[in-house]
């Protein structure tokens, strides 16, 4: 839900008091257009909010929605493409989308604290998301939140009393995925049972003796926000000029740094974030310092010049962040390298820097490289979420599209550590 909050306090029958309906895509398997997390709202009249398929299953999921509305209960459904139905509501993709449907009157308080939160500021919100249970927690800190501390996530879970070992199993599997400004499902085993065999989509179960009754495992979709990571790009130059913009069109906040005043003064920066003039090296350690720089941050280095990139790899990669890389040819590398061992650097902190920086696309021209740069963070992300980019051509490749590591790495789907993972509330 955390996408429609940009839009839904201005959407007319939500402020005109109609009621309204929230369809979420809980699971997902293939190829699919949205991932999961990705919701759509429907009102009673059938207006609708934001898009689950882009056109593909909508019809049936406001049909869903309605019914909800009209009863107050929550639905589970499949779509998937169905090779002997041609008229039924289904992926043309050939993937598979698993939609929870719930009428916002079940979500109380919370959904009128959720609007509260301005946009963009860090949030989550966690939703019961099984069949056996409905209702939500929004969480305004993130990166702060012990699960094993809220009152609000102990009723969620339907906790009675002190239940301080079921909460800490729940932080165990929460809190990695709040922090990390993600998306994914937590299961857990419910309350008095154990769930034999292995999970299957949220609110199903396949039991190893279909023909004993199974507890059903208490599903949580996690939907977390933080501030967009940083990213520090040192050089007031071309490429510098061009990876600005590349950067921001993925998220980042980026800081343009460079010691020269009169290169960094340049018109051609306004597009960024922060424009710094100071030694980049003396920048950053004050940044680290002030707890200004995290585990999200990349750092590309675009001077291609000693007095300037040696200090600040020695400062950088001495940092727990998520990339650092250099710009320059391979005989600049590996004078660079000379150079950072000769400094004290670890040979093992060495091989987390990306140098030269950029995948072989072939760039040339700065833009082409800004390209080449933010591809490779592409693919380092992907990489860090335990995916394996081949970095090939889609049509030489085989089997989806769209993988869970990918997703993950977008900051915006399950994960896959989680997703198959029940854990016991004993």
């Amino acid at each position: 839900m955390l996408d429609l909050m940009p839009s839904l306090a201005g959407w007319l029958p939500a402020a005109a008091g109609q009621r309204c309906a929230v369809a979420t895509v809980v699971g997902t398997s293939g190829s699919v257009p949205r991932p999961m997390g990705t919701s759509m709202m429907v009102s009673e009249s059938g207006d609708i909010l934001g898009s689950l398929s882009g056109g593909c299953v909508e019809g049936a999921v406001v049909q869903a929605a309605l019914e909800a509305m009209h009863d107050g209960g929550t639905r589970l459904e499949q779509f998937g493409y169905s090779a002997a139905d041609a008229f039924a509501p289904g992926l043309t993709c050939g993937g598979e989308l698993e939609v929870h449907i719930e009428p916002l009157d079940a979500l109380g308080a919370t959904y009128s604290e959720w609007l509260r939160q301005a946009p963009g500021s860090p949030v989550a919100l966690i939703r019961r998301v099984d069949l056996n249970g409905s209702g939500a927690v929004v969480i305004p800190d993130p990166a702060t939140f012990k699960a094993a501390e809220s009152a609000a996530l102990a009723t969620l879970l339907g906790l009675q009393g002190s239940r301080a070992a079921a909460l800490a199993a729940a932080a165990a599997q929460l809190e990695p995925l709040l922090r990390g400004g993600r998306t994914g499902l937590v299961r857990l085993a419910p309350a008095g049972g154990c769930f034999a065999g292995t999970s299957g989509p949220a609110g199903t179960s396949r039991p190893g003796n279909p023909a004993v009754p199974q507890p059903e495992p208490v599903t949580l979709l996690v939907e977390s926000r933080l501030p967009p990571p940083r990213m520090l790009v040192v050089g007031a130059n071309d490429f510098g000029a061009a990876l600005v913009p590349a950067a921001k069109l993925l998220g980042y906040r980026v800081t343009l740094v460079d010691g020269r005043p009169a290169f960094a003064a340049q018109s051609r920066f306004e597009s960024a974030d922060d424009v710094v003039t100071d030694w980049p090296h003396r920048y950053l350690a004050a940044e680290a310092a002030a707890g200004n720089i995290d585990s999200r941050t990349a750092i590309c280095v675009l001077t291609h010049d000693p007095k300037f990139d040696i200090p600040l790899l020695k400062e950088a990669l001495a940092l727990d962040i998520a990339f650092v890389g250099a710009m320059g040819s391979r005989r600049s590398h590996r004078q660079r390298v000379d150079e950072l061992l000769a400094s004290g650097v670890a040979p093992e902190r060495l091989g987390r820097l990306h140098s030269p920086i950029g995948l072989d696309l072939g760039a040339v021209t700065p833009a082409e490289v800004a390209v080449s740069i933010t591809a490779e963070l592409i693919a380092a992300r992907t990489a860090a979420a335990g995916g394996a980019p081949s970095c090939t051509p889609l049509r030489h490749g085989a089997g989806p599209i769209h993988g869970s590591a990918a997703d993950t790495a977008a900051g915006t789907s399950t994960d896959a550590s989680t997703e198959d993972k029940v854990t016991p509330w004993t």
